[in-house]
């Protein structure tokens, strides 16, 4: 595929793949964008108020 390599192991084993940003950019964004959110998935969950309230109360959000 153009604009991707991919980097192999000394067995010749694919290991990691390196991609053109300025081609796949948007893509990659949206591949990025799923894993950081399955990789949430079983975080527990809050919500805005109490967010900001924790916040407010750690002096790191104003009003």
């Amino acid at each position: 595929m153009k604009g991707s390599n991919f980097v192999i192991n000394e067995k010749g084993e694919k290991k990691a793949v390196l991609i053109d940003l300025e081609q796949w950019g948007e893509l990659w964004e949206d591949f990025f964008d799923i894993l950081v959110s399955r990789s949430r998935e079983d975080e527990s969950e809050i919500s805005w108020d109490e967010l900001k309230q924790e916040l407010e109360t750690e002096s790191k959000l104003d009003g």
